[in-house]
């Protein structure tokens, strides 16, 4: 399996609900499985992108919203053996104890600092023991445990300064990459197709909701019809009645990339749409082939944003990701994709981040219509060019200013979005 293919089926995972709520029931249930007796106190801190994400996101299976509720239904219910899916087997029952744990003030949850990383403490206190989970880097992934004083667990070879496997991505060039879409053989990205399927799923859970008035309003936008014969209106439904469904907290999963499951549906969404309202045209390996390379330059972006950043990476990496794909699949050579690169740097970058929330159906919105007109544009020879703004002199540059402009650039940003929405 070529390394590239490793780097997507690895990154790309099933997320219910938006991923930060189900990293905090996660890291709280895995706290609680380790104690006995009663739990008497949760407490959770977060670094800035994980508390501004959860602050006042839908909850799968759950009337409420925002990481206290998340925290408590952790340490009510959910289940740790299925890591983003951990909130997938709520009852109402489950619900009303953990809120009737929040009305007691009995869930803590804090701002640890703000940073653009991934970072979750979680600790639970019970009538006989105390747990606390440390997870770094990933949505899940655990580097320690403590047990009433003791570390019990500790990832082995980890010192010093945090290491993420996902700057894996920046070892290749936007030629390698361009290589690889185009020779990797189609059985080696099959697996990809079921991105499609699962999210789809999702916008159906949305359709079938009063709830998700924006994906009721796509719908009729385009003409009451799944696919239409209008690939925009189609790909607006396909991407952001999804995204509606998953932020509102309904009971499907999307598939992520990147560990969010808003940019996996902007990776994919909008190509499905090309794909179904073109198929006469287009065969079904171009439409792996282009999401293979959205879910790429996703990735190679969101690297230098870091993992949580105060810039919507759902609009500006997935959505250029995206872009990149659309216009493979419409015939573009690697010289239109940089065009595309640069249009979309020039264009989107600078979107804010304030959460995940009822807004990113909103923000998916903005960043499908950018990005088919950055096609349109780039395919009619018409681009900003590298001279201006934050474009660079190659694409791989483009990218990595894109991701500085969140990481380190936009750090002061995230601390005043908190601040505002702590106010509210």
């Amino acid at each position: 399996m070529n390394e590239l293919t490793r780097l997507i089926k690895e990154d790309m995972r099933p997320a219910l609900g938006v991923t930060e709520p189900g990293a905090i029931a996660y890291a709280v249930a895995s706290a609680r499985e380790q104690v006995r007796g009663a739990v008497r106190k949760v407490h959770v801190a977060l670094n800035s992108g994980m508390y501004k994400n959860a602050y006042t996101c839908g909850i799968p299976n759950s009337s409420k919203y925002g990481s206290l509720y998340a925290a408590a239904l952790g340490a009510v219910a959910a289940d740790a053996g299925k890591g983003l899916q951990s909130l997938e087997d709520i009852t109402e029952e489950d619900d009303a104890k953990a809120a009737e744990m929040v009305d007691a003030g009995l869930v803590e949850v804090v701002l640890d600092h703000i940073g653009s990383e991934i970072t979750i403490d979680a600790r639970v206190e019970s009538v006989l023991d105390r747990c606390t989970v440390h997870i770094r880097d990933g949505h899940t992934h655990i580097v320690s445990i403590e047990k009433n004083g003791a570390q019990i667990y500790k990832e082995e070879g980890r010192a010093g300064q945090e290491q993420t496997e996902g700057s894996a991505i920046h070892r290749y060039s936007l030629d390698e990459i361009w290589e690889y879409i185009t020779e990797v053989p189609e059985k080696e990205i099959a697996f990809i197709r079921s991105a499609f399927s699962m999210n789809m799923e999702l916008l159906e859970e949305g359709l079938a909701s009063d709830r998700a008035v924006i994906a009721g309003w796509l719908l009729q936008e385009n003409s009451g019809k799944r696919i239409s014969e209008d690939p925009v209106k189609t790909a607006q439904l396909l991407c952001n009645g999804a995204i509606e469904a998953r932020v509102l907290g309904f009971g499907r999963p999307a598939m992520s990339i990147t560990g969010s499951g808003a940019h996996g549906i902007i990776a994919t969404m909008p190509l499905y749409a090309w794909y179904q309202v073109n198929q006469a045209e287009i065969k079904e390996e171009t439409l792996l082939r282009a999401a293979a390379l959205s879910c790429l330059l996703t990735m190679y972006i969101k690297e230098y944003s870091g993992k949580l950043s105060a810039f919507c990476g759902c609009g500006i990496a997935a959505g250029t990701g995206m872009a990149c794909g659309l216009a493979y699949m419409r015939g573009a050579d690697k010289q239109v994709i940089c065009a595309v690169l640069r249009n979309m740097a020039s264009g989107l970058t600078g979107m804010i981040c304030d959460g995940g929330n009822h807004g990113c159906a909103m923000k998916g919105i903005v960043a499908v219509d950018a990005a088919f007109r950055a096609v349109n544009l780039a395919l009619r020879g018409i681009s900003i060019e590298d001279i201006h703004g934050i474009n660079g002199m190659t694409p791989e540059d483009t990218m990595r200013y894109m991701g500085m402009i969140a990481s380190p650039g936009m750090t002061g940003t995230e601390k005043t979005i908190v601040e505002i929405m702590e106010q509210k």
